[in-house]
């Protein structure tokens, strides 16, 4: 199946059922409370459940008196997610039940063992989360622009599909279609492959000096920022779909070895044009990610603005900008060491940037090429 975007078509009219009030399950009920849907919620934390209802997301499930729901989204673990799904095709059985689970196939063919009713179900993604994690950090927001992979089996119904994406869209998610396989494939290469290396690389700062740390820019940063993650959420990702990573990992090896050999003779004939090749080889897997919007990848320029670290600087940066007439497509944020000056990196369209430095430094700001 080929994978296509677009926002999701009709929309909800509820009840919905959500099966679990963590991070995600709650921010589907707010986000779905913020459209009048009719939210009901369960967890096995009663405490979690109540927090969840408290700020809004949903009424408690023993309230839902009867009524047969429309939707049943389940919220769960991973490691659990099937007999969640399983259960609520058995306790609902005119509704349609989808899961958020990050990982789709092993999912789909464990109901299939079980002879569940799959064509009313949809296995969907939702390519969204917070560093936090609970209801308390929930927001009806959370899904608005992100992408909300459904992944139909054979047999899921027409109209099973159809409240699915209905679901997403209501979210504001865009939403794209994907074979279960062809999901688990593409997330072991662009979230489950990033965090297994960027995890091994911030292991490697255990028991460094902090002297060491202290020269840390923005490069360390970037790519050690999503090993902060949940450890026990990822043993469940990465265990569901341990195949699809390892056959990554098994390049990501090649490579590693290559390189080893390569520094190990950094002198011998032909290694520094093996490092180039390396190198050029990231550039060019680097250039093919989408760009701005999901639009094909564009070349930007760009140039470092030191602010003075106090209040409402960029604030005042970004207005200026704003003044001469130049859309920032990109920013990132630094901080000189042991002085008290932020670098605000800003990022152009390459025919503004010259227009972009000159007007900056004829307003007073400290521009750096």
């Amino acid at each position: 199946m080929s994978a296509f975007r677009t926002h999701g078509r009709g929309h909800l009219n509820g009840p919905v059922v959500v099966l679990g009030s963590g991070l995600l399950g709650t921010s589907i009920g707010l986000g779905l409370r913020g459209r009048g849907v009719a939210v009901f919620l369960s967890d096995p934390s009663p405490t979690n459940q109540a927090v969840a209802v408290d700020i809004g997301a949903g009424l408690p499930l023993a309230r839902l008196d009867g009524d047969q729901p429309e939707l049943v989204v389940v919220a769960a673990p991973p490691d659990v997610t099937a007999d969640v799904v399983a259960d609520a095709l058995r306790d609902y059985p005119h509704a349609v039940v989808v899961d958020i689970a990050s990982v789709k196939a092993g999912i789909l063919a464990d109901l299939r063992s079980r002879g569940a009713d799959v064509g009313r179900y949809v296995g969907t993604h939702p390519m969204a989360g917070r560093e936090k994690s609970g209801p308390v950090a929930a927001r009806g927001e959370l899904f608005t622009s992100m992408p909300w992979v459904v992944c139909p089996a054979e047999e899921t119904l027409p109209e099973s599909l159809q409240v699915a994406r209905a679901l997403a869209g209501d979210l504001g998610a865009v939403v794209s279609e994907f074979a279960a396989d062809e999901h688990d494939e593409a997330v072991a290469l662009v979230s489950h492959l990033p965090q297994v290396m960027s995890s091994l690389v911030a292991s490697r700062l255990q028991g460094t000096p902090l002297h060491a740390l202290s020269l840390a820019g923005n490069g360390l940063r970037d790519v050690t920022r999503i090993a902060a993650s949940d450890p026990t959420l990822w043993v469940q990702i990465l265990g569901a779909n341990a195949d699809k990573v390892v056959e990554i990992l098994h390049g990501v090896r090649e490579d590693l070895n290559r390189l080893i050999g390569t520094l190990e003779a950094p002198t011998a004939p032909g290694a520094r044009l093996d490092l180039a090749q390396l190198i050029s080889e990231g550039n060019a897997g680097q250039s093919r990610i989408p760009g701005k919007h999901g639009g094909p990848p564009q070349a930007y320029s760009w140039l470092t603005v030191l602010v003075d670290d106090t209040p409402g600087q960029i604030a005042k940066l970004l207005t200026e900008i704003g003044e001469i007439g130049v859309n920032v497509e990109d920013l990132r944020l630094d901080h000189s060491s042991g002085q008290n000056v932020g670098m605000v990196e800003i990022s152009v369209l390459p025919n503004k940037h010259d227009l972009l430095i000159e007007a900056l430094n004829d307003r007073g700001w400290r521009v750096l090429q």
